[in-house]
């Protein structure tokens, strides 16, 4: 079963649970896929899936970093519970040291030095990391590599 599959299985789970909050959730990813799926014409994969949950839970992240400053601990409640929904489809993350690691290889491999070079590593790394690591872990570990 892939990850599209799975998650409309979950909606349907959610539906006789009654579990409003997380159905949702649910059918707000099922609305993003759906439109990624009529705007390009394409059939999505598990990576694109998991291209989308990431964009959401980093808008929720804003989210609620924007709440809290405004004192609305109300609604980033809701938010920080749409996101542990959304964090359920994300595959395993590497930790920071995997990810550091990865960062070294690929800034070894490319021979980049300096930050002139963070575009190119970055592009690399997205490619090989995407999915797997917080792309802000991953800017920062690539920040790193080049500095030193």
């Amino acid at each position: 079963m892939n990850l599209k599959e799975q998650i409309t299985e979950d909606m349907k789970t959610a539906m006789r649970a009654k579990d409003a909050e997380r159905l949702g959730t649910i059918r707000l990813l099922l609305s993003a896929m759906k439109q990624k799926e009529v705007d390009e014409r394409i059939e999505l994969d598990d990576v694109a899936v998991v291209a989308i949950v990431d964009k959401l839970i980093k808008q929720r992240k804003d989210s609620i970093a924007a709440f809290e400053q405004a004192a609305r601990q109300d609604l980033a409640d809701k938010e920080k519970a749409e996101m542990a929904v959304l964090v359920a489809y994300l595959p395993a993350r590497l930790s920071a040291e995997e990810v550091a690691a990865a960062v070294q290889a690929i800034v070894a491999d490319l021979g980049a030095k300096g930050p002139g070079d963070m575009g190119k590593v970055m592009g690399a790394v997205k490619a090989q990391l995407s999915g797997k690591a917080d792309m802000g872990q991953v800017s920062a570990a690539v920040k790193a590599a080049l500095a030193g």
